[in-house]
């Protein structure tokens, strides 16, 4: 926190519920907006997720540390995930309820957009409602049709490198109960291959889209908007450091993709450091700005998350050299952790969204 607000030039307060929002510059303009609006089912998800912390009493690190001093860190788990999951089911019953035909699920990186998939397809499943799976990815355009950024380098974040005219077909294809070609994209070829796979929706299928730009209208422009569910999920910490430090919802995901990419690409901690600049610029530009288009959001953090991923990302981050320019990025995330005590994590159900990145679940990702 700056010492005052001198030194914040311009900033603006604005009453929302019992307290207030400060609204800081954007980072394209340096001005504030000027119409802000509040994010109202952000604020929402949000407070929901610190009303349950503080039924459990922990609202810090300290009174984590504290809870798994006392040996309760297997209570915590089992009832955090109890918890995700009666969100997970009731999401899946208002889906039903709506009669929803297509799922669209969009999020930024590394907030666990697969297993929450997987986990609302098994709830769907329990309604007799049988999901098919479609990742936007395989509707990329072809690697010529690709439009390049400032750099001159192919830009797969922005919305012009889908293809959105053959997504809308299939989709609107699919709805009408049609046989649709189903394609799946090369990325080494950079182009989409149809090997004859095939797709056809009965009575009572649904499908379930992921991809950034799935939250975008410009997305599902020529799909009926009442045959649409959409559904934001992100990261977003609950924890405070103690009464004037939040835990950055930012640093969450680093460390969640930090650990993935070791394990599923080879990466090392200071090559996915490197990246993340681009991949935040990536969200600020398609993702964050269509949150509140969802017709509901889902919080993905985990109470006990940053101890149990501890002891995977540590090891990690002591590989970045000191030369780098990742390195100070590094030790600060290291200096972070070391507010932690870390947690066994054996435990740990196998369909638990924390698995997505540590490994050992029973879902494909």
């Amino acid at each position: 926190m700056v010492p005052s607000t001198g030194y914040i030039k311009e900033f603006d307060l604005e009453k929302y519920d019992d307290g207030f929002v400060l609204v800081i510059p954007t980072k394209v303009t340096k001005k504030i907006p000027d119409n802000y609006k509040a994010p109202d089912k952000l604020y929402g998800i949000l407070r929901k997720s610190e009303d349950w912390g503080s039924k459990l009493k922990i609202t810090c690190v300290g009174e984590l540390n504290e809870q798994i001093v006392a040996g309760r860190a297997g209570e915590i788990m089992l009832g955090q995930e109890a918890l995700m999951e009666k969100q997970i089911a009731d999401i899946a019953e208002e889906i039903i309820e709506q009669d929803r035909k297509i799922i669209l699920i969009a999020g930024p990186s590394s907030s666990g957009k697969t297993t929450f998939s997987n986990r609302l397809s098994v709830q769907l499943g329990c309604h007799g409602v049988k999901p098919y799976p479609i990742a936007m990815d395989n509707f990329f355009k072809e690697r010529e049709d690709t439009p390049k950024d400032a750099d001159g380098k192919y830009d797969f974040e922005c919305i012009e490198a889908m293809d959105l005219d053959l997504f809308n077909k299939t989709m609107s294809g699919l709805l009408e109960g049609r046989e649709m070609p189903m394609p799946t994209f090369d990325f080494t070829q950079g182009k989409k291959i149809f090997d004859g796979s095939t797709l056809k929706l009965e009575k009572g299928d649904v499908l379930v889209v992921e991809g950034i730009h799935a939250l975008n209208p410009e997305s599902t422009k020529s799909l009926p908007s009442d045959a649409n569910y959409k559904i934001y999920i992100s990261a977003l910490t609950q924890l405070n450091i103690d009464e004037h430090n939040r835990i950055s919802t930012t640093d969450t995901r680093l460390l969640r993709r930090i650990v993935r990419d070791a394990r599923t690409r080879g990466n090392t901690a200071q090559r996915t450091i490197s990246m993340w600049p681009s991949v935040r610029r990536g969200e600020e530009k398609n993702i964050f700005p269509f949150q509140e288009e969802a017709d509901t959001m889902f919080n993905s953090a985990l109470i006990y998350e940053l101890p149990a991923i501890k002891q995977y990302v540590e090891p990690l981050l002591f590989g970045v050299p000191e030369d780098s320019e990742e390195y100070y990025e590094a030790k600060r995330l290291l200096k972070f952790l070391d507010y932690f005590l870390g947690i066994d994590v054996g435990s740990v159900p196998q369909n638990s969204l924390i698995r997505e990145f540590v490994g050992g679940g029973c879902f494909k990702v």
